[in-house]
């Protein structure tokens, strides 16, 4: 069996996504490849012609180059002839490209990773596909109407080859990676970091500089999953919280059911975290403790700090209750969803 990941273009947090699925379809046995979009994209952006005039212009404008790279993908559908092409995102898909790949009657799936934030936006698009992965179940219901296939909950999981406990040189107390969203600014410029050796990573740009000290790396890049791993592995404990930022659609929520990704990645690589409320993560992590305010927040990780060996108890525990969730074993239940 033949499968096609179509990279979703940015490459940050759902580049990773996209390399996750590779790997964990690779493993259970099927022959897979990547289309990489994001080269692509920089291709038809970047590219310049010289006109009479002697000046170097761009043949096409960012629509324009957008629709050239995301059609490239039918060029990869036709040298390789995939069984299924699982579709990351899907920002830069349009609905005539998708009607095109499905009359060669290759399954088309797409994955969505901005659920429940951005579902309305993803609903819109989820009636194109044969089949839809959403990573919070929130509106399962929704795209189980729009989508002419199966919807499917697969939830947050890890790629084992990447998380799992073990030594780091990159030392912390407490460290968060993840976007620096303002309602995360907001939280954590009220939490009193004194005595703590804090480390953020991720993109934090427009932050104030009362947060941008934090930042370990140059404020115009990102962290790849295997850095946040890594800082994952040498810090003493992290925490999760969740944005409360939205598109702004009717059905889009800041509230969803599922755990966020990183407490599933922090408790692979064995790292204590303190974590927002919420029934997946209620369920799933019991062990660990939830915070309400930026005060609470300050108290638990000081709690941590001074408490070592129930620290490590606790994400030992935490770490086994993920140990399922991998990679992997998504692919296997997409595969058996579709009949493969």
């Amino acid at each position: 069996m033949r499968a096609l990941i179509v990279h979703p273009g940015p490459n940050f947090s759902v580049a990773d996504v996209a390399r996750g699925w590779a790997r964990g379809l690779h493993a259970v046995g099927v022959d897979t490849r990547t289309y990489e979009l994001d080269k692509a994209l920089d291709l038809f952006n970047r590219t310049h012609i010289e006109d009479d005039d002697g000046n170097f212009v761009r043949p096409w404008d960012e629509e324009q180059a957008v629709t050239l790279a995301a059609g490239q993908v039918k060029a990869a559908c036709y040298d390789w002839w995939p069984d299924l092409v699982v579709v990351i995102s899907g920002f830069f898909m349009y609905p005539q490209l998708v009607e095109i790949m499905r009359n060669r009657h290759p399954h088309i799936v797409l994955v969505c990773t901005e659920s429940p934030y951005e579902d309305e936006r993803q609903l819109q698009k989820a009636g194109w596909y044969d089949a839809v992965v959403v990573n919070d179940p929130l509106n399962l219901d929704l795209f189980t109407e729009a989508c002419t296939g199966p919807a499917l909950y697969l939830p947050h999981c890890y790629d084992p080859t990447v998380h799992h406990p073990g030594p780091s040189d990159v030392k912390s107390d407490v460290a968060f990676v993840g976007t620096g969203y303002p309602s995360r600014q907001r939280f954590l410029n009220r939490v009193d970091w004194s005595g703590i050796d804090l480390l953020l990573g991720g993109n934090w740009k427009d932050a104030p500089e009362s947060l941008t000290r934090y930042v370990g790396h140059d404020l115009t890049r990102c962290v790849d999953n295997d850095e946040t791993a890594d800082i994952y592995r040498g810090t003493k404990a992290t925490f999760n919280i969740y944005r409360l930022e939205t598109n702004g659609g009717l059905v889009d929520e800041a509230d969803g059911i599922a755990c966020g990704p990183r407490e599933v990645e922090a408790a692979a690589c064995g790292t204590w975290f303190a974590r927002q409320s919420r029934q997946e993560s209620d369920e799933l992590f019991p062990m660990l403790p939830t915070f309400t305010s930026p005060e609470e927040l300050g108290d638990v990780l000081r709690w941590a700090l001074m408490h070592p060996d129930e620290r490590h108890a606790a994400a030992e525990s935490a770490r086994h209750a993920v140990i399922d969730r991998t990679f992997p074993n998504n692919a296997r239940r997409l595969l058996t969803a579709l009949g493969h």
